[in-house]
């Protein structure tokens, strides 16, 4: 029992930490005590990391320091004010998102926000679950932004070359064109070569949902590819009973 309950608090312990690895850590500089606290708080119990700064040299030395997914900065502040520190942030780092949260409500002031490469420019007194809906969509769009970047269009297995961003199979002298489905259900095979890829997961990608028919429509796809793979023996697209496919390459 002693073991078994070892076992589930080592569990608990990387579950935790690995709700800590995902969380987006965002930097607030904030000269108004009180209300940078307030806010901190509720960006906090929404799941994100915030570390609160009083002005902008701390700002930025804070930026320097670490590193976060998003800045949301006051703009009338002592020593460095909001528009010269973001200049400085965008110094070292052109893409990460800057929210400026200010009284300055002054059209000049209001462009000169957005010039300086602020993604949004919001006024004092603001509706703080609008803030929080900002933050969310802007940083879902820039980790959708950073994984298209990661993306890998290119595969080789086996005697096959593989081009998902032209939607083309090579193999010998023959070159196979494929339709937008064969595509991405092929990339998904190579993702996971020689692993496990479940139906479900396919299906929900590809089709949307994974219903009966969608199911029947999948599985004719599946057999398009393995006509195209004959052309290498010792490449194959497996059926694991029940719960998907597995390309099978030798290494």
């Amino acid at each position: 029992m002693q073991e078994e309950k070892t076992e589930h608090q080592n569990m608990d312990t990387v579950i935790v930490e690995n709700e800590k690895i995902q969380k987006s850590k965002i930097l607030l500089v904030e000269d108004d005590t009180n209300f940078g606290k307030v806010l901190k708080n509720y960006l906090e119990l929404n799941d994100y990391v915030v570390e609160l700064v009083r002005d902008g040299i701390l700002g930025l030395a804070a930026f320097r320091r670490e590193k976060y997914d998003l800045c949301l900065l006051d703009v009338m502040m002592p020593n460095l004010d909001g528009f010269a520190l973001a200049e400085e942030i965008r110094n070292i780092d052109l893409d990460i998102p800057l929210f400026f949260l200010t009284a300055k409500n002054m059209k000049e002031d209001i462009l000169n926000g957005y010039r300086l490469g602020a993604d949004d420019y919001i006024l004092k007194p603001f509706d703080s679950e609008i803030l929080l809906h900002k933050i969310k969509a802007i940083l879902k769009r820039n980790a959708e932004k950073m994984e298209k970047q990661n993306e890998n269009f290119e595969f080789s297995f086996g005697k096959f070359n593989f081009n998902s961003k032209l939607r083309e199979l090579k193999v010998n002298d023959k070159m196979f064109t494929l339709s937008p489905k064969e595509n991405s259900l092929l990339k998904m095979l190579c993702e996971s070569k020689n692993d496990l890829l479940p139906r479900d997961q396919v299906l929900k990608k590809i089709w949307g949902s994974d219903t009966y028919f969608n199911g029947r429509s999948m599985d004719v796809y599946i057999a398009k590819l393995r006509k195209m793979l004959k052309e290498d023996e010792a490449v194959e697209i497996v059926n694991i009973h029940g719960n998907g496919f597995r390309l099978v390459v030798p290494e």
